[in-house]
């Protein structure tokens, strides 16, 4: 039986363009890319209602149709006050009330905190891009299927300027970072069944690369490259490694371990989402 994924991409068009044109993937691409690396008879959706509005699932469709839904990152902030923010809130609070087993990547967890009572803010201590170090797994975290198969702390792809600073009641905090205190949370209350995290488990290295160069000079304002030539370095570097992953040189020049450069660690979280939660759920409507 395939499984019927909802992957709801949070990013506007004309980001997931530039980020294409880079040398990424637009979000829902990516998003069906990494799920199909783990089960390539996946049947996905993908909808985008930073541009269609909260009302774009196909004609004849319904939330329940499906057997879990994805949302990815996004480049807009949850708390502004803008049509392609304020027309996914909705649809958020619409599909963690549908039952529905649902992950949140970075953006994903973000606005499922928004919509259902947590807060969001800009992050203290600035963006956080690259890769996410010494995430550390609590006490909750390490009885929660969400980490099977992940140590105790761990390295991960992520992108964000904003954290969830509250989460919604009944939520609990699994994981954090010396950067971001909440890295991941699970919302399992009254048929809810949200799993979130501030990183990018379906990201590649190619994608940070191409969102290297996205940023460009706002990266090199606040000082996270020397210059333009420095940041194209690192990012030709990231795609050199994507590509091939024996490059032993690149991988300790940046720091880049076995739970980020290969895919399958990369893909724990998704992994162990598609198991417990999509899998289970779909079997039991069938």
């Amino acid at each position: 039986m395939a499984l019927k994924i909802l992957v709801v991409d949070g990013n506007l068009a004309s980001v997931n363009q530039l980020n294409q044109s880079l040398g990424g993937s637009p979000s829902g691409e990516g998003y069906v890319a990494a799920l199909k690396f783990l089960d390539p008879e996946i049947d996905a959706t993908i909808i985008r209602p930073a541009d269609d509005g909260p009302d774009c699932l196909p004609v004849g469709y319904a939330l329940t149709d499906f057997d879990g839904i994805a949302w990815t990152g996004s480049a807009l902030n949850a708390y502004a006050d803008e049509p392609a923010v304020t027309n996914q809130i909705p649809l958020a609070r619409a599909c963690v009330e549908s039952g529905v087993p649902i992950f949140g990547s970075c953006w994903g967890m973000q606005i499922v905190a928004q919509a259902m009572g947590g807060t969001v803010k800009a992050c203290d201590k600035g963006r956080e891009i690259g890769i996410g170090r010494e995430i550390l797994i609590n006490d909750a975290g390490r009885a929660h299927p969400l980490f099977r198969g992940r140590g105790s702390c761990f390295s991960a792809m992520t992108v964000h300027m904003d954290e969830v600073a509250s989460v919604p009641e009944g939520a609990v905090i699994l994981a954090g970072n010396r950067h971001s205190a909440i890295q991941a949370f699970v919302l399992e209350t009254d048929g809810y069944r949200f799993w979130g995290v501030q990183y990018h488990p379906e990201y590649s290295l190619a994608e940070l690369a191409a969102i290297f160069r996205r940023y460009g000079q706002r990266l090199i304002d606040v000082g996270l490259f020397h210059d333009q030539q420095a940041l194209e370095a690192m990012a030709d570097d990231w795609f050199t490694l994507h590509h091939d992953t024996t490059r032993h040189d690149l991988a300790w020049k940046y720091g880049i371990g076995e739970d980020v450069l290969n895919a399958s660690s990369r893909l724990t979280d998704l992994s162990n989402w598609l198991a417990d939660q999509v899998r289970p759920f779909a079997v039991a409507r069938s």
